[in-house]
């Protein structure tokens, strides 16, 4: 195979892609978990969560394929089994249970700020360790559309909290960040 001179060296295009992997391991079982949720919920959020589900797993597909191709450019094949995507994530199933769709939601939370966690670190690790500002930008992207699908999903749960007529209980009203 033709050597590959990009700037980096073959030990940091490799540092790079085991971060990748990570990360995609993370995205592959995150998108199995959404799907499976979009598949299970019931209640009275079942369009608005099944809905949103659907728009998530397939933003997260994109990802996941961005994620790989990323990997590929760097001169790396992703991984692509099960078994490889359950030892690299650092995201965890919950096989056996079917919780409610509020407990559902919470997970994908925890889900999402973990995810956001690592790329946090990853993308530090890129561009200082490994020096590939391309990657770190990349997973710049990454971490920004899971910081929006956490949001979305801490949106759904914070709506929870409502009294009989409709209104937020008082000790639960924000005030805008700068707003006294």
């Amino acid at each position: 195979m033709r050597s590959i001179n990009i700037g980096l060296t073959e030990e940091q295009r490799h540092g790079v892609m085991q971060l990748l992997n990570q990360d995609l391991a993370d995205m592959y079982l995150l998108v199995i978990k959404t799907k499976k949720y979009h598949w299970d919920v019931v209640g009275p959020q079942f369009r608005t969560l099944h809905q949103l589900w659907e728009e998530h797993y397939s933003a997260l597909g994109l990802n996941i394929d961005a994620c790989a191709e990323r990997i590929r450019a760097l001169g790396g094949y992703p991984v692509g089994t099960a078994k490889d995507f359950i030892e690299l994530a650092t995201i965890k199933e919950h096989s056996g249970d079917l919780p409610s769709a509020t407990e559902m939601v919470s997970r994908l939370v925890e889900d999402h700020e973990m995810i956001i966690r690592n790329l946090r670190g990853h993308i530090d690790q890129c561009g200082q360790s490994f020096h590939d500002e391309g990657t770190a930008d990349f997973l710049t992207g990454l971490m920004e559309a899971h910081e929006e699908m956490a949001w979305m999903l801490r949106s759904f749960i914070e709506g929870q909290s409502l009294e009989s007529s409709g209104a937020r209980p008082r000790s639960e009203i924000q005030v805008p960040a700068g707003v006294s």
